[in-house]
Order: C-alpha cells, then sequence, then structure tokens
C-alpha cells in the first residue's frame, strides 16, 4: 500500500481493497482496528483474509509523522515534536484537564504559519506547506499514545497549534472527520474546537459545511488599530467583521463561541480596552478565554512582548465579569518548557543549524 491508514478514507481503502481484489468491507473492521490501537494494530487479533494480512503487513508506508523529540513540564503539559515523512517537523501539545483522567490535546494544521502574529513563535520561521489529513490524524494518534502511557484519555482536541486551519480547511475538515467518526477515532464532533485568527470566508466556508465543531476566535484585540498591529490579519477584516461571522456560525448551532484574548503588558490589558472588550460582547452569549502571555522573545517587529501584571490581569477579568461577561483565565500550561506554539521547533531548528 502507498499510503498509511491515517492517509485514507474509508471511502479511500475501500477503493484499494478493491482494486487488490479483496472484499472493500473489510475496510471497516482494518480502520477500526487502527484507530482503536492508536495507530497501532493488533495483528493478533484482527481476524481478516490471510493474504490481505500478509500484504497489509509487508507492504504499508511509513507513518505519517514519526516523533522526533518529547518535553514534559512539571504541571503535566506535554509537547510533542513529530517529524514528518518529507523532514518537516511540527508540534502537537497535551494538555491535563480537570478530571485526572482526562487531557486535551493542540494539533498543528500546517509547518510553520504566514499570518505573522507579531507575539506568536510560529510565524518566525515563515510558512513552509499545509498539513495534510493523515499528517494531524498522525498527531492525534501520538497525543493518545502519549496519554495513555500516563494513564489517561484524549477528551478534547483543539485545532490551535503551528499554522492557521482556515487556510488549510479542506484537509483539516478531512481530518476532522476522521478523528470525531464512531468507527475511526471516536472522539465526537462537539469534542473538536477549530481556532482562527478571524478569516471571515473561512468561517463563513467551516459554517457552510454544518459539522457540529466549536469555534475559537483569536481576537486580542477589541480596536482594529490595536489588533492590526499584532495581527496583520486584522487589516483584512475588521473586528466587528469577524464577530458578525461568529454570530452567524453560533446561530447554528446554538453554542458558544470561544473568544481568545491573550493578555500583552502594557498594549491589550487598561480597563478602557477592558470596557471596550465588554461593549462587544454585552449582547453576544460568547465566553472570553483569557490567556497568560509565554514570552517567546524578540518578535518579528523587534518588541519583546511581556505578561501583564498580576494586578493588571486581575482587574481586567473583574472588569469583564462586571459586565456580566463570562469570563475566564485559562490556566498557563508549561511555562517551564516554553509551551508557546512554535517555541520547541525554533529551538530544534536552531540546534540544528537552520535559522529560526
Amino acid at each position: 500500500m502507498n499510503a498509511a491508514l491515517a492517509d485514507l478514507s474509508p471511502a479511500d481503502l475501500e477503493q484499494q481493497l478493491a482494486a487488490w481484489g479483496c472484499k472493500p468491507v473489510h475496510a471497516a473492521r482494518l480502520l477500526r482496528a487502527y484507530y482503536r490501537g492508536d495507530g497501532v494494530i493488533d495483528w493478533t487479533t484482527l481476524v481478516l483474509p490471510k493474504e490481505l494480512t500478509l500484504r497489509l503487513q509487508t507492504g504499508d508506508a511509513p507513518p505519517a509523522a514519526t516523533l522526533a523529540a518529547r518535553q514534559v513540564a512539571e504541571d503535566g503539559t506535554t509537547k510533542l515534536l513529530l517529524r514528518l515523512r518529507d523532514g518537516h517537523t511540527i508540534e502537537s501539545v497535551l494538555m491535563p484537564a480537570p478530571r485526572s483522567d482526562r487531557v486535551a490535546g493542540c494539533l498543528s494544521s500546517q509547518v510553520g504559519c504566514a499570518m505573522g502574529c507579531d507575539f506568536c513563535a510560529t510565524t518566525r520561521t515563515g510558512f513552509e506547506r499545509n498539513l495534510t489529513a493523515g499528517e494531524m490524524v498522525e498527531q492525534f494518534l501520538s497525543l493518545r499514545r502519549a496519554a495513555r502511557a500516563v494513564g489517561r484519555r484524549v477528551q478534547t482536541v483543539v485545532f490551535m497549534g503551528m499554522g492557521e486551519p482556515l487556510l488549510n480547511i479542506d484537509q483539516v475538515l478531512a481530518a476532522v472527520r476522521r478523528i470525531a467518526s464512531n468507527g475511526l477515532g471516536g472522539l465526537g464532533w462537539r469534542q473538536i474546537t477549530i481556532s482562527t485568527v478571524g478569516l471571515v470566508p473561512g468561517i463563513d466556508a467551516l459554517d457552510a459545511t454544518g459539522l457540529n465543531v466549536n469555534l475559537a476566535i483569536s481576537l486580542h484585540a477589541p480596536d482594529d488599530a490595536t489588533r492590526a498591529r499584532l495581527l496583520p490579519a486584522g487589516r483584512r477584516f475588521a473586528v466587528a467583521e469577524i464577530l458578525a461571522a461568529a454570530d452567524r456560525f453560533q446561530a447554528r448551532r446554538g453554542r458558544p463561541v470561544s473568544i481568545q484574548y491573550c493578555l500583552l503588558k502594557g498594549v491589550n490589558d487598561s480597563l478602557e480596552q477592558a470596557r471596550s472588550l465588554a461593549a462587544l460582547m454585552r449582547d453576544r452569549r460568547m465566553h472570553v478565554n483569557l490567556l497568560h502571555y509565554n514570552s517567546t522573545g524578540l518578535s518579528l517587529s523587534g518588541q519583546v512582548y511581556q505578561r501583564s501584571d498580576p494586578a493588571t490581569a486581575a482587574a481586567f477579568l473583574a472588569e469583564l465579569r462586571a459586565q456580566h461577561i463570562v469570563t475566564h483565565f485559562r490556566r498557563s500550561r508549561g511555562p517551564d518548557i516554553d509551551a508557546a506554539c512554535g517555541q520547541l521547533r525554533r529551538r530544534a531548528l536552531s540546534r540544528d543549524g537552520v535559522p529560526s
């Protein structure tokens, strides 16, 4: 077989089996065993025709992604650096959930990123290519194996790692279907979130699919001027346009969209900006997730962003809650391993002599 099972949809595998002269009905059993084993098939328990089993065991392609490095923080956050078949590397992250037996996963959708967000480490290596659906599925399976090794299971995943998912929407959706569907990844649609910097056509395209996934918007500023400085995509779409697209998405599904807001000292953390954000959210049933910043060093514009002071961050949160906005701080994960997106990959590239 010229592709690993992660690369194939059920229809693809049925077609491949038929081309070999085998019954397509075996595809469902094979894929179920593959996903149930988190990418590792137990051939001793899988009942298939002997000739097909031999062909699969001897002719399978190498995995789409293999482990290149692993970091574990004191809080249990685990970051995986995965190497793709062409030598590129990507990051995936496991974050402990409130329940001791659960974790949340974070998946990348691109090698690098073209969005140019000024405070993000991923963007400094630029955009290299989109990931395939199989490469995203391999990330998911790698995270499930890592979670299983410490007695946990992946409860939710978010496409919020390296890259902008809505710029690779066809492959992201193909991966989502395999990760969510019964008989494959089996995670469930409502356990998957797709995060975007606010690409309005992409939000509408995701909405049009009707898939019952969640949406998160990386807003990071309540006004267009500040947002355009932080996120170049802000120059293309105004805050009002982005939130209108989020309204349309939320209206179809009836579940709140998440608004991500990373507090940066002296940039977007004033009480005035908190009041502006509250005004945007007042008539919207959306959740605001405040994020503490993990420092990434010198930015593309030459700035060194800093985490907001604890008192400033607490005042920002209190102002939003005083305005009856559903708000909480997302717990900062893995600061001792530089867990912000792209940092492990940058360090590995620098170590290997590749400019970061």
